[in-house]
């Protein structure tokens, strides 16, 4: 858990203030003004850096001050006692094989245009896709958003005890928690993000006979594709146990990609699972640290090439992603170009489905 030492030696937590922010901005996020969420190096290209959470942040350089009596609000317990029972929005517990998963559903089979299966990256959960899944269900698809094992709500085994954080065992799982779901027909799956948003789409060309549509949100999808220097610091001893152990790391990522800073009752939630336990930190350790970004990303990209995938794709892509570049889609979609469809959303960083989900819902209703 990220900490500070106060000047009476107590280790205190204290929620970021939003309330230099106007209330007329819009309610996606706000524009970023002078200060940045992260570095950014001399070619341009964002760094994520832990160690300026602090002071370079305009979401959480409030989250962790120095206050002169211990007495003071925005202990620990104070905060998740504010936060807990947020973001589970249209969620329940699934018992799937040995493991609890949380799974966000909406819509319903008995009148349903289709189904569609979100999968998130990391280091998030599936609440990033709540708006795009309220909206689909209007529009009559029956909706499923898992958050990972060792995300979110979902159960965080400890590494080494009945669940390795590979591949292969994310795909093991995710195929317990589809079958515990009832999920047997082709359906149409959402994939986006680093790490275990790679692994859904890994999943995909394995089981391809499983899938109807694909549609991919930012996600690397290039054998060049950059990886962010979060997963490059997890794979460092000593500095991996620090970065994972940040209780603002997911908010910090997120914001590190978008144009956006996250309001105060969104950054609770991605911050919650990291407050709560070091369980999330440990598995987004162990996982960073077990996969190959490189090899998944070209195996990503040599098996959705032309002759290899016929299913359609559609990527639609925030053009604002600071993790990865327009060119990545535009690669992707050039090595099959009669099946992919990409469709650049405007204003959007690297979750558009957070930044922007109206878009990204109205790319999906076009697209299916």
């Amino acid at each position: 858990m990220a900490f500070t030492l106060t000047p009476t030696t107590s280790i205190r937590w204290m929620p970021g203030d939003r309330s230099r922010f106007p209330a007329s901005f819009p309610a996606r996020g706000r524009k970023r003004g002078v200060v940045a969420a992260a570095d950014e190096t001399k070619d341009g290209t964002t760094s994520f850096s832990p160690f300026n959470f602090v002071t370079d942040n305009p979401s959480s350089r409030g989250a962790i001050q120095l206050p002169e009596s211990p007495a003071e609000d925005g202990n620990v317990g104070q905060m998740l006692y504010r936060i807990e029972d947020k973001g589970k929005e249209y969620g329940s517990y699934v018992k799937a094989g040995k493991f609890r998963w949380f799974v966000r559903e909406t819509g319903s089979s008995e009148r349903s245009r289709g189904t569609i299966v979100f999968v998130h990256g990391a280091p998030t959960q599936s609440y990033s896709y709540r708006v795009v899944m309220a909206q689909m269900a209007d529009a009559g698809f029956h909706c499923f958003a898992p958050d990972w094992i060792g995300f979110g709500f979902s159960d965080k085994p400890q590494p080494g005890y009945g669940f390795s954080y590979t591949e292969d065992a994310y795909h093991e799982e995710f195929d317990k928690i589809l079958e515990a779901l009832n999920l047997t027909s082709p359906f149409t799956l959402v994939v986006q993000g680093f790490l275990v948003g790679s692994f859904g789409l890994t999943w995909a060309i394995k089981n391809s006979s499983r899938i109807s549509d694909l549609v991919i949100l930012n996600s690397p999808v290039t054998s060049s594709s950059p990886i962010p220097s979060l997963f490059q610091q997890l794979r460092f001893p000593l500095l991996g146990e620090f970065t994972c152990q940040n209780a603002v790391m997911a908010e910090r990522f997120i914001e590190a990609g978008s144009a956006y800073v996250l309001k105060l009752e969104k950054a609770d939630v991605y911050r919650l699972p990291y407050l709560s336990s070091g369980g999330p930190g440990f598995a987004l350790l162990e996982a960073a640290r077990k996969a190959n970004f490189k090899d998944v990303a070209s195996r990503i990209a040599d098996g959705f090439s032309s002759g290899r995938w016929d299913k359609r794709i559609l990527v639609a892509w925030g053009i604002s992603d600071k993790y990865l570049s327009r060119s990545e889609a535009e690669e992707f979609q050039r090595n099959n170009p009669s099946i992919v469809k990409l469709n650049i959303i405007e204003g959007a960083g690297h979750m558009p489905q957070e930044d922007w989900p109206e878009k990204v819902v109205g790319a999906l209703k076009a697209f299916l």
